[in-house]
């Protein structure tokens, strides 16, 4: 009955999900919204190629065109005019192939033998991309689907060149995506994240309660914010990617791409993400030298844990005012640089207070000049003429 139990709060778990899915899509804007979006549009393409093809034109293949129309229906306008070209040129190649070996063969089966083959290898031509599939498809609706002639073919060809037009015309003209939102959201998400790890190992090690376990939990979050700064690298490129050929972008109150300010930001969270992963792996490695002499005293975890804190405070204020939606108000940039010079001077008093500190021991000699260096870089990010 236990294994009954745990289904049933699944499930429940699961309605919930998409119960805040479908209140997300009415509520705000967000990606179960554009999803929606695109599934309609997809929709309308595909009823707006059977409509002419199939209703007002009665073509002898018009379902092809409501076919095509949904599959073209992609992500970024300019993914619907590279995979429809890329498809097109695909289904032509099968289409073409398979009309004449069947009617040299004159034999069905003999046929597949021998085209089918030959259009799977297209699979791996780098040319057509992920839609080299459709040329065994167009091979295949042309042996199985009765006599083969010139003409059919022919109109099998028109037919997937008009439902391409139609679906990427549906995509290009109503709400064409735009994924601004989504690489505003990836920066804000990974800045939020640096901000939150330097506030727990600063809090650690301002109380001295930092163990094994302990700092290992925060040199993982640590490692994981880099897979954050990897996806706000992606979503930056999506973006760009969905401005291209996309009409929301001109105009007086067109879209801006992403543009020098967003590369600089991630620049920052790159960098930031690779010294907080030495600072963490660093302390991860005093938690678990057995030698105390190796684990530094409250003398240098304090003026560290304040340096963090500042750290901690400077990125934060860097995420409110660089990935705001509606621009920065002059309040929040003073407090950015007011935050970057309480960093520098935070670095300063490290630099007074970790050289009296050191000890002959070779150990904790490389231990505080590791700590330190990391300091520095993080400064170097953070600083007054780090965040531009």
């Amino acid at each position: 009955m236990e294994w009954m139990g745990g289904a049933a709060g699944a499930v429940r778990r699961q309605g919930g999900a998409a119960v805040q899915a479908v209140r997300r899509v009415w509520t705000e804007p967000g990606r179960e919204r554009d999803l929606v979006v695109q599934a309609g549009k997809a929709a309308l393409a595909a009823c707006l190629a059977w409509g002419v093809a199939g209703w007002w034109l009665q073509a002898p293949v018009a379902f092809v065109a409501p076919w095509v129309a949904v599959v073209v229906v992609e992500s970024t306008v300019y993914r619907s005019l590279a995979h429809a070209l890329q498809q097109l040129a695909a289904i032509a190649v099968g289409t073409v192939a398979a009309t004449l070996v069947a009617l040299v063969l004159g034999n069905t089966m003999v046929t597949m033998a021998v085209v089918l083959p030959a259009v799977l290898l297209l699979t791996r031509w780098r040319r057509l991309g992920s839609q080299g599939i459709h040329a065994a498809t167009g091979a295949l609706f042309v042996l199985t689907s009765g006599q083969v002639t010139f003409a059919t073919s022919g109109a099998r060809v028109a037919e997937a060149v008009f439902g391409a037009v139609v679906g990427i015309t549906v995509n290009a003209v109503i709400r064409p995506p735009v994924y601004l939102r989504d690489t505003r959201a990836a920066l804000k998400d990974a800045a939020g994240e640096a901000q939150e790890i330097l506030s727990l190992v600063a809090e650690g090690l301002a109380r001295g309660e930092w163990d094994g376990p302990t700092a290992g939990g925060w040199h993982e979050r640590a490692l994981r914010l880099g897979r954050l700064v990897e996806q706000a690298r992606c979503a930056i490129g999506w973006s760009r990617e969905s401005m291209r050929g996309n009409h929301r972008g001109r105009g007086p109150r067109g879209v801006s791409p992403p543009g020098r300010t967003y590369d600089d930001a991630l620049a920052v969270l790159d960098h930031v993400a690779v010294h907080l992963a030495g600072v963490t792996r660093t302390v991860l490695e005093i938690a678990g030298h057995h030698d105390e002499a190796v684990r530094p005293g409250p003398r240098i975890t304090g003026p560290y844990a304040d340096f963090l804190h500042h750290a901690s405070r400077a990125i934060g204020l860097y995420g409110r005012t660089r990935f705001a939606q509606t621009g920065t108000e002059p309040a929040a940039r003073g407090a950015l640089h007011e935050a970057a010079g309480e960093l520098r001077r935070s670095l300063g008093e490290l630099h007074r207070t970790l050289p009296g500190t050191v000890q002959e021991d070779p150990g904790t000699l490389a231990t505080n000049g590791a700590l330190l260096a990391h300091a520095e870089r993080l400064t170097d990010q953070l600083g007054p003429d780090g965040h531009g």
